[in-house]
């Protein structure tokens, strides 16, 4: 029975989808051990290390084997490993795997997975950035206001993190996917004392897709662990993202709202509700992620040249992290490409604060008339009456009102500094520069 929620009828939905849980599934990793067998025999043949019938003998047998999974998993509770019970099966000398092989494809075709994932999501939120690129709302710091910003700023601000993602990603690869091929101690002794061993794992390397490293890294596990790391800082940047959606999704600020399906989100009790389901599925998401990079951070601490059972660990935490990774992307994924945003929420709430959110905006063109520190204090003391004096008024009434301002600065310029739409920056503009590197452009990523 199910124990975990990423293979639980009930969750398994939520936090992973069939592909990337029938990838990390137990077939399927015995699937890749048989193929970095036959990869090994068909390398040998080549090399003239085993006769050519017995590479293809044995390729045959990995692809018609059928694997007797209730002796593989008593076996494998006894040796500790499949690697050895899984060979029994064979009934051939296909070699002794290192257990490592398989693994890294498995990980090869999850991060081509991820990727797949990533470029739906960042062209996803493209097409906000651009919509979006000139609607006003609050921007906030400490939760409260604290300058106006664009929605289409923000979604630039969220993608920009998902492309340097991608950055990551090919960076990686050619460190994390290097086939693993060293014999019992990592020295491929048995292929005795000269270049032959290098040339096997050599041409296993280029038979399974994989690089060829310059040294056997079975207790070298940072590549993993970098690996891990990735899915872990792919998930940070969701989880920001699901905390802004549900904060923005609240009743009383009411910016935006994932997609509406009947039922989803719902209560048993309060039928109004419309709960964001997949931005608190993704935050889960993305603790769970923080908490299996740990795990292959420790897995780096191995012994000596054969690990007594730190890279267990990797059991554990590389397929989870992979499911739930896929999983929380493709949660991302719909709830913003269905998105509803209520830009007249955010113009509403951005004008709620009366004119203080732009109280920056007068400061700045005061301190030129007055000195920097003397407009700061007139300004912060017509905020605080703004705040003082409660609904009606607001900081461009009390500003209107006071000589010292009047006198520098005439009412009609003292009502644009007001209007918070007139204060971006240049947000507009960082939101086409991300834009442009999406498209194609050269230079460094955002």
């Amino acid at each position: 029975m199910p124990v975990s929620a990423i293979d639980s009828l009930l969750f398994r939905n939520l936090f992973g989808t069939p592909e990337v849980r029938a990838l990390f599934s137990d077939k399927s990793y015995i699937q890749r051990c048989l193929d970095v067998e036959a990869a090994l025999a068909r390398s040998q043949s080549k090399l003239n290390i085993i006769p050519p019938h017995a590479g293809e003998a044995i390729t045959r047998a990995c692809a018609n084997l059928d694997v007797d999974y209730d002796r593989l998993s008593d076996e494998t509770e006894i040796v500790g490993y499949p690697i050895l019970p899984l060979v029994r099966q064979l009934t051939a000398a296909c070699g002794d795997g290192d257990g490592d092989g398989e693994g890294v494809l498995q990980m090869k075709a999850g991060l081509q997975i991820v990727e797949e994932k990533l470029r739906a999501l960042v062209a996803t939120l493209g097409g906000l950035a651009k919509r979006y690129r000139d609607a006003p709302m609050a921007g906030r710091t400490h939760l409260q206001h604290a300058l106006p910003v664009t929605f289409g700023y923000k979604c630039a601000v969220y993608l920009s993190g998902f492309q340097r993602h991608l950055e990551r990603l090919g960076g990686l690869r050619p460190r994390g996917l290097v086939v693993q091929f060293g014999g019992a101690a990592g020295t491929l002794a048995s292929l005795g004392s000269g270049e032959e061993g290098l040339r096997v794992r050599k041409a296993l390397a280029e038979e399974l897709g994989l690089g060829d490293p310059v040294i056997t890294w079975h207790t070298a596990r940072d590549g993993v662990a970098e690996i891990v790391s990735f899915l872990a800082l792919v998930g940070g940047s969701l989880g920001k993202l699901a905390m802004d959606l549900m904060v923005m999704s609240s009743n009383e600020v009411g910016e935006v709202s994932e997609p509406f399906v009947p039922h989803r989100g719902a209560s048993s009790t309060m039928p109004q509700k419309r709960n964001p389901i997949s931005s608190e599925v993704i935050l889960a998401a993305s603790k769970i992620l923080r908490a299996n990079a740990g795990l292959c951070l420790d897995a780096i601490i191995t012994d000596f040249e054969r690990a007594s059972g730190p890279w267990h660990l990797e059991w554990v935490a590389v397929p989870e992290s992979f499911v739930v990774a896929v999983g929380a992307l493709s949660q991302a994924e719909f709830a913003l490409s269905g998105l509803v945003v209520n830009t007249k929420q955010m113009e509403r709430n951005l004008d709620s604060s009366k004119g203080l959110i732009v109280a920056e905006a007068v400061m700045m063109d005061l301190a030129g008339h007055i000195g920097r520190q003397q407009a700061h204090d007139l300004i912060y003391d017509a905020c605080n009456e703004t705040i003082e004096a409660g609904e009606g008024t607001s900081l461009f009434d009390v500003l209107s009102q006071d000589e010292r301002v009047t006198g520098a600065i005439s009412k009609a310029k003292l009502a644009d500094l007001c209007k918070p739409a007139n204060y971006l920056g240049a947000a507009g503009r960082m939101v086409d520069n991300v834009l442009a590197f999406r498209a194609g452009s050269s230079g460094q990523p955002p």
